[in-house]
C-alpha cells in the first residue's frame, strides 16, 4: 500500500510551508533575521533524541562528534544543534519556521519521525510535517538531508512500508538528498543500544557519525 501518491498534494503541503514562514516574517524586511557577512555557513540539525544525544553526555551523541569532523574537515562551516527529545514531526513542523529565521541555514538536516511510527501515528500527517520543513529550509535557500528511520514489523506490513515509503517520495518530489535510515550500521547488534534497546549507545555513536558524514560531505562542497 502506497500512503503518498498526489503530486498535488503535496504542492499544496509545500505551499503552505511557505505561506507560513511569509507569515513569521516581520512587516520590514530591514528586521529578517540575516547572517552576519562573516559569518560560516551552518548545518542546522532538527531531531528527535536520536540526534539530540539522549542518555549520553554532550559531546558524545553522533552531531556533537559530526561537529567535531566538520570542524576539521570543512572548517569554514558550523553546527547548531535544535534537535529535542521526544519531538514528532508536528513539533519540528511548529518549530521550523522560527528555526530557519534564527539560524539562516545554509544546509538543514531533518531527522524526525520516529516518535510518529512507535506511537502509530497517521502517516498522513507525517508526510505534510515533514513536506513543511522542507518547504521552509528550502525558501531561505539551505540544502536539505533528509534522515529516514524505520518501524518494528509489529505495527503491521502496510504502516511499516508506508513508513519508510514516506521519505522517498518526498526526497524525490523535492529533489532532495536523502539518508534511508540512520540506525542502518548498528541496528543488528543489540549491544549496540541502550537498555530501552531504542536509543544508541556513547560507542555506538561514532558509526552513525560516519553513516551521516557519508551522505552530508558531499554536500558541504
Amino acid at each position: 500500500m502506497r500512503y503518498f501518491n498526489t503530486v498535488p498534494r503535496l504542492r499544496f503541503q509545500w505551499a503552505i510551508g511557505l505561506l507560513a514562514l511569509l507569515l513569521a516574517l516581520p512587516a520590514s524586511a530591514q528586521d529578517v533575521p540575516r547572517p552576519v557577512p562573516g559569518t560560516p555557513p551552518t548545518v542546522l540539525v532538527m531531531g528527535d533524541s536520536l540526534s539530540a544525544g539522549y542518555g549520553l553526555s554532550a559531546e558524545q551523541g553522533w552531531v556533537a562528534l559530526l561537529a567535531d569532523t566538520i570542524e576539521s574537515e570543512k572548517p569554514d562551516w558550523r553546527v547548531v544543534n535544535a534537535s529535542i527529545s521526544g519531538e514528532t514531526t508536528a513539533g519540528g513542523s511548529a518549530r521550523i519556521v522560527r528555526e530557519v529565521l534564527r539560524v539562516r541555514p545554509a544546509l538543514v538536516v531533518i531527522e524526525l519521525g520516529a516518535n510518529d511510527g512507535l506511537r502509530g501515528l497517521p502517516l498522513r500527517g507525517m508526510r505534510h510535517n515533514l513536506a513543511r520543513m522542507i518547504g521552509a529550509s528550502q525558501y531561505v535557500g539551505a540544502k536539505v538531508l533528509l534522515v529516514g528511520m524505520r518501524i518494528p514489523p509489529n505495527y503491521g506490513a502496510d504502516y511499516a512500508d508506508g513508513f519508510e515509503q514516506v521519505y522517498r517520495d518526498l526526497a524525490a518530489h523535492f529533489d532532495v538528498a536523502l539518508l534511508p535510515f540512520l540506525l542502518d550500521p548498528i541496528a543488528a547488534d543489540r549491544g549496540n543500544f541502550q537498555d530501552d534497546n531504542l536509543h544508541p549507545v556513547a560507542e555506538a555513536q561514532p558509526a552513525l557519525r560516519d553513516h551521516v558524514w557519508k551522505a552530508l560531505a558531499p554536500m558541504l562542497d
